[in-house]
């Protein structure tokens, strides 16, 4: 049993690039709240948060960056060539990771939570998790992701993946194996059918009890299944500049969430966002234009909102197209104001803005709680 009472706690691990992330997004889907533990061990280390200054004092002010930020490179270049240097470090973080945790799943209201962990096994957050699900994937797919899809150089990407612990130990201490080198769908069928193996009093579908009434807007969760409709509507708001096919979406579904706008169950617009360190960042704005943007954004956006505070959010962050920019007065009154990511103030808010906005788009931002996690003690 976990040690939260009314929850059912999965514990995700798995070595670095084998889809651990997306193996987390689709549980979200299905219903479970997700956390990254690994996200919330950058904002312990954050200027202000607690753990800044035990590692500046650790490491010295060298790895300070110009804006007084720890510069989690140089920091990686010590603790993964180092195995005393990243014990150090990992004493310093994982404390005040697990406090952080305990207060988000206390406050969660889903039944079900999933706790994404790189050293899941080395810390205490293991045996707080009812299952350990494990995702996998040969060496050889590992290279080729870190160098393809994080830029790394083959030495950079062969010291990582040599400085983690062989994944045969923990495909061999796991409850559940995801193998994930053969695409989406494959992945998918994997992390469907364990969910209604290992969880069944939560295999239910999740319900989308949003009314249906003639003439009127009504926004209702994305699915899988809507995935060839979402597909059409992207390409055919885009003018076939963005040729978007089933597959196109339902690989996106590993990394966000879609809000579909219907009238009369037809699909008139959608908004794909994600929730990361607590940050909600809309990326995907489709509206027809039959359809004023006056009338649908309000609708669309609000259940955006909703969602993201269930999920513990502290920000929504609106990366919009310039023609939608344009309506100023529209973003004041729904209560968002434009910025540039440097004028964030928080590093995580900050960090998930430079890291997410697309080229040639616009940010809002509105602040949805003031309360957040790990600033200072």
């Amino acid at each position: 049993m976990s040690k939260w009472p009314g929850k059912y706690v999965i514990g995700l691990t798995g070595n670095i690039a084998t889809g651990k992330s997306v193996v987390r997004k689709m549980l979200e889907h299905l219903g479970a709240y997700g956390i990254d533990a690994d996200a919330l061990g950058h904002r312990a280390i954050a200027r202000g948060a607690p753990g800044y200054k035990a590692v500046i004092d650790t490491f010295g002010n060298w790895i300070l960056a110009p804006d007084g930020q720890i510069d989690r490179v140089r920091l990686g270049a010590i603790v993964f060539s180092n195995p005393q240097a990243l014990k150090a470090l990992e004493g310093v973080i994982h404390p005040l990771v697990m406090q952080a945790v305990d207060l988000i799943v206390r406050r969660s209201t889903q039944p079900v939570v999933v706790i994404e962990a790189i050293k899941l096994l080395e810390t205490d957050l293991y045996r707080a998790c009812d299952s350990l699900w494990v995702t996998y994937a040969p060496p050889e797919v590992q290279m080729t992701r870190l160098i393809n899809n994080r830029r790394m150089s083959e030495a950079e990407a062969h010291q990582r993946i040599a400085a983690q612990p062989s994944q045969e130990k923990k495909v061999a201490a796991a409850s559940v194996v995801i193998k994930n080198m053969r695409g989406f769908e494959d992945t998918w069928r994997q992390v469907v059918a364990a969910w209604q193996a290992t969880l069944p009093p939560f295999t239910e579908p999740l319900p989308d009890d949003t009314p249906v009434v003639k003439g009127q807007l009504a926004v209702h969760r994305g699915r899988p299944a809507h995935s060839e409709e979402s597909a059409a509507l992207i390409t055919r708001l885009s003018n076939g500049g963005k040729k978007t096919t089933r597959n196109d979406v339902m690989a996106a579904f590993g990394e966000k969430a879609f809000m579909l706008l219907k009238i009369d169950e037809r699909l008139v617009g959608l908004a794909g966002w994600q929730v990361e360190n607590l940050v909600a960042r809309t990326t995907d704005v489709y509206l027809s234009p039959e359809i004023p943007g006056q009338q649908a954004l309000p609708v669309l956006l609000r259940e955006v909102e909703q969602a993201s505070k269930a999920l513990q959010c502290e920000v929504s962050l609106l990366f919009i197209p310039p023609d939608l920019a344009r309506q100023r007065s529209l973003w004041k009154a729904l209560g968002y104001e434009e910025r540039t990511p440097q004028t964030l103030g928080v590093q995580a808010w900050q960090e998930a803005a430079q890291e997410t906005m697309p080229g040639g788009s616009v940010l809002f931002f509105k602040q949805l709680r003031t309360d957040r996690i790990l600033r200072p003690i």
